[in-house]
């Protein structure tokens, strides 16, 4: 019997198998491809980017942080299964993948991190970790999206209102095209159907109800109701675990067919994977020293906190 595949994710939340987007639509794109797979949580390390990571036993492993993320490593650059063969070629294909990855994808991470003082990303990333390292990685975080969207305290109304308005222009534009269609390009779901409906279902289950983002999703019913159809019939169904891979048109990628993503000879890989595992025992005395550091530098960062928390008062 073939060994069933895994996806190893952030933790479940919001009512969510993960909460985290990536995680989400990788799991999504999985369930689309019939692809049989089980389920893992990784909890040690929740900031890294290698997860989401797919892994197929010790000889072919995925991360998120290679190839251009665990979707593409199993599409067309992994060989494991592709679900957009048959409409990247579509003239708007292009444009509609360019609006859900950086419009929708820019929104929603603004949205988690400085739209809502970041309090839905410490339940998706943080929550297992102590609060002076959960500070510190979020401030981090949330001064790496306004740094990316140029956002100072002079210009960030004026920026806040231009993500928004990005991001409905695509909401708009997703709307018209999928219409009363089964999927955005016809009735075949391709890894944009997987990336959009991850956006979606973190913005109706994971933003409060005052989140703007979420007010101007609920104002296209049939984008909210394609959502709420693949939480009824994929998120509540649970993964695709089964013990017969033969039938889900599902193949482990052969290392001899040249393929971009591909393992390492055996041995090399089964210690890389070791050793990404066995940075759990020293995730304790990491917490420590990390601890350690925040307190030694924490007056002179308050004073940068109190000076950032003053500019997010100019985005109310």
């Amino acid at each position: 019997m073939a060994e069933i595949p895994t996806l190893v994710v952030r933790k479940p939340c919001f009512d969510l198998p993960t909460g985290c987007p990536q995680c989400l639509s990788a799991y999504i794109y999985l369930n689309f491809a019939k692809i049989p797979f089980q389920l893992n949580f990784h909890l040690n390390d929740p900031h890294s980017d290698k997860i989401p990571y797919f892994e197929i036993g010790d000889d072919f492993v995925a991360y998120d942080n290679e190839n251009e993320g665990v979707i593409q490593c199993l599409g067309k650059n992994g060989g494991v299964v592709d679900l957009d063969s048959e409409v990247c070629s579509l003239p708007e294909w292009i444009a509609i993948k360019a609006v859900i990855t950086t419009w929708l994808h820019d929104a929603l991470v603004y949205e988690l991190w400085v739209g809502n003082k970041g309090s839905p990303a410490y339940s998706i990333y943080y929550s297992d970790l102590p609060w002076p390292i959960r500070r510190v990685l979020s401030s981090k975080k949330v001064r790496s999206v306004k740094v990316k969207h140029g956002i100072t305290g002079d210009n960030a109304v004026a920026k806040k209102e231009e993500i928004y308005e990005r991001a409905n222009s695509a909401y708009d534009a997703l709307s018209k095209l999928l219409d009363e269609k089964n999927y955005l390009f016809g009735n075949r779901p391709s890894s944009l159907d997987a990336i959009f409906l991850a956006h979606g279902l973190v913005v109706l289950q994971a933003l409060p109800e005052s989140s703007t983002l979420r007010i101007k999703f609920l104002e296209h019913d049939n984008l909210v109701g394609y959502v709420r159809k693949c939480k009824t019939e994929i998120i509540e169904a649970g993964p695709q675990i089964h013990t017969d891979a033969s039938s889900s048109g599902f193949r482990i990628p052969s290392t001899q067919k040249g393929h971009k993503f591909k393992s390492a000879p055996k041995r090399e890989k089964t210690d890389e994977e070791k050793r990404f595992k066995r940075k759990g025992r020293y995730f304790v005395a990491g917490q420590l020293v990390a601890v350690a550091v925040f307190l030694t530098l924490m007056m002179s960062f308050d004073f940068a906190e109190v000076e950032l928390e003053n500019v997010d008062g100019g985005d109310e």
